[in-house]
């Protein structure tokens, strides 16, 4: 019978098979050869940003933390591994536990071209295995992060909510609430992130509940009925001008908001502001939908809304749905018991050996300069840089776990320690250069 007819267990409790074959075919080999306890040194990071990024924002480290504890070869995982591993691999894996150190930028924080964002310590066997989880954690939740970042950036004071759960995986949804309010999102529309992550939530009705009801008018009145009058109304079911006039009439001049989910946004919105203003409802905010991204948010900037709903444009990275973030082997134990470095040299794909320490290097105002990598050691600290490096699993022990709201304020931090270009929305080079020092060998490449 071939593999993929086979029937096996299907309830997998641990993260140990959200990885590839391969990870632990290497695992196999290097029982074999002897090597596979041989200590290792791993790194997770970018080569370059996405094109015409000027920084990038490190998020899913508390997922990731969670992913390593659970990182176990339970009995339905092992019974899946016959006949992808032998027995001493198989046996090897069902007493795996991951006992190395890991270092890494703390979540919220920005990070560029070559930034050390992740350093696993351990043995080879135990470290390799981690690498596609990392890079599938990292990569998406980095990338939700980024353009969330920018698109509240772009929005200012005025609250920015995710609600793309409908356009993604429905797991990927809740991770991508998550990066989006650590970025700056004032709530989210997905419930199962209010569950797992302390999300806010919010949300009303959809023009489905318009459409139920004979007239827009029994529609506004059922739900001020339900919620209040402090809710808000969606108003571009119809004609918009008749909505808002009957959303005042119904709700009173206190009414909560009014939703535009269609059309030219911008023109819309101060026709509806004057209309809302000739009725008194001068407190009434307007909050827009309709694919938005930054690029229209700030297209905004001069119209009279109070807050953007964002959904398929976050979900999606805005146009840049991963980071690229690979994970290499950079420093391994060698057979006189040395720790030597190691490095890929293939054109295009540098990546440099030896282990990494990091800081943000800061000027005299405290706005970043460069990110300096040192290799091998840590690089001079002039008096008030950052180092940026933290313990994130201490002999296999998580020890750097943090609330959500601690990433959420650092990022906020973090941003306004960047120069002032990293608010243009125009495509450019990143707004600091990385720079190495220490023993760096051969050339860096972006």
């Amino acid at each position: 019978m071939l593999a993929h007819q086979r029937s096996y267990p299907r309830t997998v409790t641990s993260t140990a098979l959200l990885t590839d074959h391969y990870e632990l075919t290497m695992v196999q080999a290097a029982l074999g050869s002897g090597t596979a306890h041989r200590r290792s040194v791993f790194e997770l990071f970018p080569r370059r940003l996405p094109e015409g990024r000027r920084y990038g924002v490190v998020a899913g480290v508390g997922r990731a933390l969670d992913a390593i504890e659970q990182f176990r070869f339970d009995d339905a995982a092992i019974a899946l591994l016959d006949g992808v591993v032998n027995d001493q691999t198989r046996d090897f894996l069902a007493s795996y536990r991951f006992s190395g150190d890991v270092w890494g930028y703390p979540e919220g924080e920005a990070y560029f071209p070559y930034s050390p964002l992740v350093i696993v310590e351990g043995t080879f066997a135990e470290a390799v295995v981690l690498e596609t989880l990392l890079l599938s954690i990292y990569n998406h939740d980095s990338a939700i992060a980024s353009a969330a970042s920018r698109m509240t950036m772009a929005a200012g004071d005025r609250p920015c909510i995710e609600m793309g759960s409908r356009r993604t995986h429905e797991e990927a949804a809740v991770a991508s609430a998550r990066a989006a309010y650590l970025a700056g999102f004032a709530s989210t529309s997905n419930l199962a992130a209010r569950q797992r992550y302390g999300v806010p939530s919010a949300g009303t009705s959809a023009h489905s509940f318009t459409l139920l009801h004979d007239t827009e008018a029994d529609a506004f009145r059922a739900q001020v009925t339900s919620l209040g009058s402090g809710t808000t109304l969606l108003v571009d079911t119809y004609d918009v001008r008749e909505a808002v006039q009957a959303a005042v009439e119904i709700a009173g001049p206190g009414l909560g908001a009014v939703r535009l989910d269609s059309g030219d946004l911008g023109v819309l919105a101060h026709r509806v502001r004057k209309q809302l203003d000739d009725l008194g409802a001068t407190k009434t905010r307007i909050l827009v939908t309709s694919d938005l991204d930054e690029y229209a948010i700030a297209a905004l900037a001069a119209a009279p809304v109070d807050g953007f709903g964002v959904g398929t444009q976050l979900v999606t990275g805005s146009g840049h749905p991963t980071c690229g973030f690979v994970y290499k082997l950079v420093a391994r134990e060698d057979d006189g018991g040395q720790m030597v470095s190691v490095a890929k040299k293939s054109v295009d794909k540098i990546s440099i050996g030896g282990r990494k320490f990091a800081m943000r290097r800061l000027d005299a105002h405290g706005v970043a300069e460069a990110e300096v990598v040192g290799v091998g050691t840590p690089p001079d600290n002039d008096g008030n840089d950052r180092s940026l490096l933290v313990e994130l699993v201490r002999d296999g022990a998580v020890v750097g776990r943090e609330p959500l709201a601690e990433a959420r304020s650092r990022h906020a931090a973090v941003r306004a320690e960047l120069p002032w270009s990293v608010q243009q929305m125009s495509k450019g080079e990143p707004v600091i250069p990385t720079v190495h020092v220490g023993n760096v060998e051969g050339p860096v490449r972006g």
